[in-house]
């Protein structure tokens, strides 16, 4: 576990929104935060939404990211975004590896290392997302799943890579289901994980924040954030009551990492 370092809370806002939800939304999350508040927050928003989060967010505390990024810099890649068109946006956060998009578009673990390098060239800060699906889980082979998720990108890019960056882990059977894993499993695989990308000790990784996402909410927060190997959480469906992720920030800011 990183030490002296805040919780870091990041909302997924998923496909939703509108300019009136995102301008009442950003007004009400800057207002409800407290400025004593020392947790790291971002929100990752639609593409049409990073400007008017850009312009309703800027000289607050709270960051604002993208959802997917392209792998290419820039050519003929119908409906892509690239690095350099996010970076106009001031984007700090970027999602990769979303399993809601992995299992869509058939993204492969190759294809997840290019644009986690590309977040990394242009000075954001990935938010990798690895787990396991339930018949993984059942079969016992989490463990080698999430391994080889990160691996890839330790083989392409080497461990250091993963300096100032952010891994998630989402259990695919607990997303949007009510039913986050366990604090034991949490706990377990959230452990695993910083020993992969350490390397059992052979590498010093900076600032890497390990999360949970999957189902987190203000009811099972307190018991999740508690956990000495989890530094925050990736929130989706309860990022989307405004009441409600400022509850979990809130509950961030009591736990110390």
């Amino acid at each position: 576990m990183n030490k002296n370092i805040p919780k870091i809370i990041i909302g997924n806002l998923k496909m939703n929104g509108s300019l009136a939800f995102f301008d009442s939304y950003l007004s009400a999350l800057k207002d409800g935060l407290n400025n004593e508040n020392k947790v790291n927050v971002g929100l990752c928003l639609p593409y049409p939404y990073l400007s008017q989060a850009q312009s309703i967010l800027s000289g607050s505390k709270i960051g604002w990211g993208s959802q997917n990024i392209a792998k290419f810099e820039n050519g003929p890649h119908t409906g892509e975004v690239s690095a350099k068109m996010l970076n106009d946006f001031g984007v700090q956060y970027v999602i990769v590896g979303h399993s809601e998009r992995s299992t869509a578009y058939c993204e492969s673990d190759e294809n997840i290392a290019e644009k986690f390098n590309n977040v990394k060239k242009h000075n954001m800060t990935p938010v990798l997302c690895v787990g396991e699906n339930l018949i993984e889980r059942e079969a016992g082979i989490m463990e080698q799943v999430v391994a080889a998720q990160i691996e890839i990108i330790i083989k392409s890019f080497g461990t250091k890579i993963f300096e100032n960056s952010i891994v998630a882990y989402e259990p695919i059977w607990a997303i949007g289901t009510d039913m986050a894993a366990s604090p034991e499993q949490t706990n377990h695989m959230c452990s695993f994980i910083r020993k992969i990308i350490n390397q059992d000790g052979l590498n010093e990784i900076n600032n890497l924040k390990i999360v949970y996402g999957g189902s987190l909410n203000s009811k099972n927060a307190v018991q999740l954030f508690g956990l000495n190997s989890v530094d925050g959480g990736l929130i989706g469906r309860a990022s989307l009551n405004i009441n409600e992720f400022i509850k979990i920030c809130e509950l961030a800011q009591s736990f110390e990492t």
